[in-house]
């Protein structure tokens, strides 16, 4: 091609290739988004999830724990690689917008027949050549594939942000769960070696004959009930264990403690900030909207699909006897343009284009259900972490009643005022209510976890592409 000609076809080759992209532009659907959660005294920009986890949760032992869950957490490094999967699928298709470059050689030796013209003969022939093949984007099928596989791909780091959320979250309540056994333990061991004493000096007035039969086989029972909770408590601390050496991959084995149920920092009151902020916050959400793009952009394809494909074809390459030949007299090279439409395919094309708008529509309702839905957590969970204050703190009143009244009654007995039977009765109605508020320290802090998972978080930490980003944050 002389070069004047080809000065006149790049301007029309950039033409084409900057022609419009038919289908549908992405907007965002409307979400009813009200100006504060339900409940809520006032509306605040400020977020309890724009802390880092390692402000949220500040036992070290714990903070220890996510780190490592966040390195060698199973579902962590799948998330990464499905990372990995999506960003090479969307390199195949940014891929078609370049020209497509297929060489190939070959060699040829054969004899004519000695009945054909000028036969008889034997001859090679070598051949090296390259094809040429390149889709003008006339239409935009090209670039709506990009768009939809940049958004799969953004989905799919939505994705691991989740998992990311998910696993300190796992690893934070799994954590919390094994302290409040802990607690339980030892209220069991404690309220044991009371009913210990208890019985024993039953036993031995028993024996003396200063007291009854009924007294001791009640004091007996209260501590057979305490002692049988002891080894089903150490059974589910082992199995706890072994769920946090999982969580953070490795084999099962004890668990390093750090600060006791009691002394888990919980905050008097959460920022939860805007309602309309969850979208730009929550994973799942941003995930959801990206594979909301993702829909949106098929419709394009599915649409271009009914357009002819405009085509560059070329060929370079040589056809010789002699290898020397190839690129000299036995050179040979073609250009040329193709038009190919779309024929009738049974009104294929036009179902194809129904099932891209229905998978968008499908994507729509479940991208408005997930916000709704979200809206509807945070609520549930803020009404829940405050009012789960209130029951502590009242339970934390019936536990100090419960040990004034033991306080009281063993006074009593040893002033010769009241029988030991009012000291074992106290006893046994301290050994519930402790256990009751231990289990309410844990709801509290199950929904400090699952209040920063609905919120989204760390929302704001940088996201590398290694799945241990988290775990390496710099630390305050």
């Amino acid at each position: 091609m002389k070069r004047a000609d080809m000065k006149l076809a790049l301007p029309l080759i950039a033409l084409l290739l900057a022609g419009c992209a038919v289908g549908p532009d992405y907007r965002r659907p409307q979400v009813e988004a009200a100006d504060r959660f339900r409940d809520q005294q006032k509306a605040e920009a400020a977020s309890f999830a724009d802390q880092p986890w390692w402000q949220v949760f500040g036992d070290p032992a714990l903070k220890d724990l996510i780190a490592q869950a966040l390195e060698h957490n199973y579902d962590v490094r799948a998330a990464a690689q499905r990372v990995d999967e999506y960003r090479a699928r969307a390199g195949i298709d940014h891929a078609g917008y370049l020209p497509q470059i297929t060489p190939g050689a070959g060699f040829l030796r054969g004899r004519n027949s000695s009945f054909t013209s000028g036969g008889g003969v034997t001859g090679q022939l070598f051949n090296a050549q390259a094809g040429l093949s390149w889709e003008l984007d006339l239409w935009g099928r090209i670039r709506r594939l990009n768009e939809a596989s940049l958004a799969n791909y953004l989905a799919s780091q939505e994705a691991r942000r989740g998992v990311f959320l998910a696993t300190a979250a796992q690893v934070a309540q799994a954590y919390f769960e094994l302290r409040e056994l802990d607690a339980r333990l030892e209220i069991a061991q404690s309220t044991t070696r009371a009913f210990q004493e208890t019985y024993d000096l039953f036993n031995r007035r028993f024996t003396g004959g200063a007291a009854s039969a009924l007294e001791t086989a009640r004091a007996e029972a209260a501590l057979d009930a305490a002692a049988a909770s002891i080894p089903d408590l150490e059974q589910q601390i082992q199995a706890k264990e072994n769920l946090l050496s999982y969580l953070v991959g490795r084999n099962p084995g004890p668990i390093p403690r750090g600060q006791g149920l009691e002394a888990q920092p919980v905050p008097p009151a959460i920022p939860a900030g805007l309602p309309s902020a969850l979208l730009e916050r929550r994973p799942d959400l941003r995930q959801a909207e990206q594979q909301l793009v993702a829909a949106n952009a098929q419709i394009g394809v599915a649409q271009a699909n009914y357009f002819p494909v405009l085509s560059l074809t070329g060929l370079y390459g040589g056809l010789a006897p002699h290898v020397g030949d190839l690129f000299g007299q036995g050179k040979e090279w073609e250009l040329g343009a193709g038009l190919s439409g779309p024929t009738f395919q049974g009104l294929k094309l036009k179902y194809q284009k129904q099932v891209a708008v229905a998978q968008w529509e499908q994507a729509r309702t479940l991208y408005q259900g997930a916000v709704t839905s979200a809206f509807g957590e945070v609520s549930t969970l803020l009404v829940a972490y405050q009012k789960l204050a209130e029951v502590e703190t009242q339970q934390a009143k019936e536990v100090a009643a419960y040990q004034e009244a033991v306080h009281l009654a063993t006074l009593r007995y040893t002033a010769g005022l009241s029988s030991y039977i009012e000291v074992l009765e106290a006893q046994q109605q301290l050994f519930p209510a402790q256990n009751a508020r231990s289990q309410t320290r844990l709801a509290r802090l199950t929904a400090l976890v699952n209040l920063y998972k609905a919120l989204g978080g760390g929302w704001n930490l940088q996201d590398p592409a290694d799945p241990g980003a988290w775990a390496r944050q710099p630390q305050p």
